[in-house]
């Protein structure tokens, strides 16, 4: 005798829900379109414009870039006031910041007057020292009260002074950002690691070097980067007291596009830079990264 079974219920088709896009993605996706447009687009018609002609693509400008006479003096101007500038500024930036972390008399004053270049532009700063280091300027007319003869500093057949003259006013202008950015490091760093440092028995430099420095390599790495970077960049200040006298990479830019009227030329330099602070950029952060970062990659 056989059983019949109950049919089996049919299966209800439930509806495929559609995959939700994840909250994180639309919220960073207004950022990546507006990056994208406002830094993707251009340097890819910089791209375009340095490596392509009316016939093709074409290395032509990049080959006028090179063989101008003021290329190579460019470039050498540009690293050696860079290697020399850095340091100074952070020798500056840390010295000023471990002051104002000791807390003196009107420290807020003294924070102030030290970020003052800061609010100012480039050109500004530029024009400031122009009439400082100018041959009727305050520099040597003070050098001529004191019986001392004055010295030609923004001649254009002195070029040690030239390089002094843009170094001093730029360490001036852009030291205020270093400080500004290793103030907030060491407001991050609890006074306990270097009271108990103290403790011990270490003295000033054992704590800085083995206690301070070591906490506040986060904030050098960001001012370090976002200052070389920038440094790349100098002109105006550059422009205002030398004129073409000390040529820069970035003032060859300026040349090329407005007073050659060449914009592919002046892509093909502008893409210079922009390899080159990339490249600066990853040797500092593959420089400066952790140990501890290195054993878990």
């Amino acid at each position: 005798m056989t059983v019949d079974l109950p049919p089996a219920p049919a299966q209800l088709d439930t509806p495929v829900r559609p995959r939700r896009i994840p909250p994180a993605v639309l919220l960073i996706a207004p950022s990546i379109v507006f990056m994208a447009l406002l830094l993707g687009w251009p340097v890819i018609q910089g791209v375009l414009q340095a490596f392509r002609s009316d016939d093709g693509f074409t290395l032509e400008f990049v080959t006028r870039m090179v063989q101008d006479p003021y290329f190579w003096p460019a470039v050498r101007n540009t690293l050696l006031l860079i290697a020399v500038m850095i340091p100074l500024q952070f020798a500056f930036a840390i010295t000023m910041a471990l002051l104002l972390r000791s807390s003196p008399r009107l420290d807020k004053v003294h924070f102030f007057v030290w970020a003052i270049p800061l609010a100012l532009s480039d050109l500004a700063a530029g024009l400031v020292w122009l009439s400082i280091f100018n041959d009727r300027g305050y520099l040597n007319s003070v050098l001529a009260s004191l019986g001392i003869d004055t010295i030609p500093w923004l001649a254009y057949d002195n070029p040690t002074t030239l390089f002094l003259c843009v170094l001093v006013a730029e360490v001036w202008r852009s030291t205020s950002l270093v400080l500004v950015i290793v103030v907030s490091g060491l407001q991050g760093i609890p006074k306990d690691y270097d009271e108990a440092a103290q403790v011990f028995g270490a003295g000033f430099w054992q704590r800085l070097r083995h206690v301070t420095l070591p906490l506040l390599k986060p904030s050098l790495q960001v001012a370090l980067i976002l200052r070389t970077i920038l440094a790349f960049q100098t002109f105006a200040v550059a422009q205002a007291l030398t004129g073409q006298n000390f040529p820069l990479v970035v003032g060859e830019t300026y040349r090329w596009y407005t007073g050659l009227q060449n914009p592919n030329v002046a892509a093909a330099l502008a893409l210079v830079i922009l390899v080159a602070s990339m490249l600066i950029s990853i040797f500092y952060l593959r420089a400066l990264r952790d140990k501890g970062q290195e054993g878990t990659r």
